[in-house]
């Protein structure tokens, strides 16, 4: 259900609410939030909330100026595993200026940019996401261990799969927030899990993302397990990654040229792959990402077919329901700006009618090290055009900075265990 900001207040009178959390993202695609008391919340409306940019990852790209978070009305949820007496709700928020200018590093921002431009071309997108999870045990001290929770296979069922309840108790979370899963199941790794989701709008979806994220790891604390969607927890065993399907629609009958929507659509996975390589960093932002890409399923060639199998891209040209599948992303991905660089791309596939190669055909790879993704990032005139250049810069300074910090790292795997396995 979508609330106006004075339906909220009277929401909050009616049902208990207490504390108010306010959202938002920071470069690395890691969730904030500030709480302010419920009593706040029409203040909060009309002037925002400070923060201090310099403490949040990429925010230094402010230069010291104040930032702002303006509660996005639209999408309040109540927080289903806090206690029901003195609620908490949830809302995520748009980033500005003091002068009331949006913040350049706002993913929200960023993404319904996109949006626009998208329906200004005269389109409509619609995206889906299939997240991958994997759950270990913790120790005595209460600490994640790399034991997985099971050693089930994809599809298994119970006893084998032993987080069969844990699915179900999240895929239930999500329902009370108002979020609609489709399916969920044990896949193929150890301990592994998927949740898949319907489409929706770009905004829609990566909001549905990083409340699916939260509410994973939340519900797994409550069964004292770890949840976590580092893209290769463990050397030997599959990856955790993220499929994005989209499907584009004319979002105006005069554009006669696109009555066919699946010339769109190949046009619109043919500018993806073009692009691909320039934004790899954001769809695959971490060292360990790396690691994942081109292991077992998970795509290295930048190539399309309709079968099963390591394709960057899935899709059934042929096929009047067919949909374009991404599968090149993990979790740890800012989804504002993943979904935001998909659209661009797309759109410029169907600005000059691309031309989809040849099914399982192409010469062209996925970086295969983070440093070379911040390669192909940083002499991309496409990317530049889009993301910001102090933007752009930061998440290139950080990228250059966790690179070096691995390869000069004596023990790589305590390097990961670090900055990825206890956070991610």
């Amino acid at each position: 259900m979508i609330y106006s900001e004075n339906e909220i207040l009277q929401y909050i009178e009616e049902n208990d609410v207490k504390f108010v959390k306010l959202t938002f993202c920071d470069l690395k695609g890691r969730l904030k939030n500030i709480s302010v008391l419920s009593s706040e919340l029409a203040m909060t409306f009309e002037r925002g909330v400070r923060i201090t940019a310099k403490k949040i990852a990429g925010f230094e790209a402010a230069n010291g100026k104040d930032l702002f978070l303006f509660p996005d009305a639209q999408t309040m949820t109540v927080l289903p595993w806090r206690p029901q007496q003195g609620r908490v709700i949830r809302m995520f928020c748009y980033i500005r200026y003091a002068d009331g200018t949006p913040f350049e590093g706002d993913g929200r921002y960023f993404l319904k940019k996109a949006m626009k431009a998208a329906v200004a071309a005269g389109y409509c997108f619609r995206f889906g996401t299939s997240c991958e999870f994997t759950l270990f045990h913790k120790d005595a001290n209460g600490l994640p261990t790399k034991t997985p929770h099971d050693y089930a296979g994809y599809c298994d069922v119970a006893p084998d799969d032993k987080g069969e309840n844990i699915r179900r108790d999240v895929c239930l979370t999500l329902e009370q927030m108002g979020i609609h899963p489709i399916s969920s199941r044990h896949e193929s790794g150890c301990g592994q899990h998927e949740i898949d989701f319907n489409a929706s709008s770009a905004l829609k979806a990566a909001d549905t993302f990083l409340s699916f994220k939260s509410a994973v790891k939340s519900v797994a604390e409550t069964h004292d397990v770890h949840a976590s969607f580092m893209p290769k927890p463990l050397r030997s065993d599959c990856g955790n990654g993220m499929h994005i399907s989209f499907n584009v629609f004319p979002d105006n009958d005069m554009l006669e040229e696109t009555k066919n929507n699946n010339e769109l659509l190949k046009s619109a996975a043919a500018g993806i792959m073009k692009h691909i390589r320039e934004f790899t960093l954001f769809t695959n932002s971490t060292v360990n990402s790396y690691e994942r890409l081109g292991e077992f399923t998970a795509p290295r060639d930048i190539i399309w077919s309709d079968d099963e199998g390591a394709q960057l891209i899935r899709m059934n040209p042929e096929s009047e329901n067919t949909c374009v599948e991404l599968r090149a992303a993990d979790c740890v991905c800012d989804p504002y700006f993943v979904l935001g660089l998909m659209i661009y791309s797309a759109l410029d596939g169907i600005e000059v009618k691309l031309a989809l190669p040849e099914k399982n055909s192409g010469t062209e790879r996925l970086p295969s090290t983070l440093e070379e993704a911040v390669s192909c990032t940083e002499n991309s005139d496409f990317v530049k055009k889009y993301v910001p250049a102090n933007i752009l810069e930061v998440l290139l300074n950080y990228s250059r900075e966790e690179w070096r910090g691995y390869t000069s790292a004596y023990d790589k795997d305590a390097f990961e265990e670090k900055h990825y396995f206890y956070s991610l």
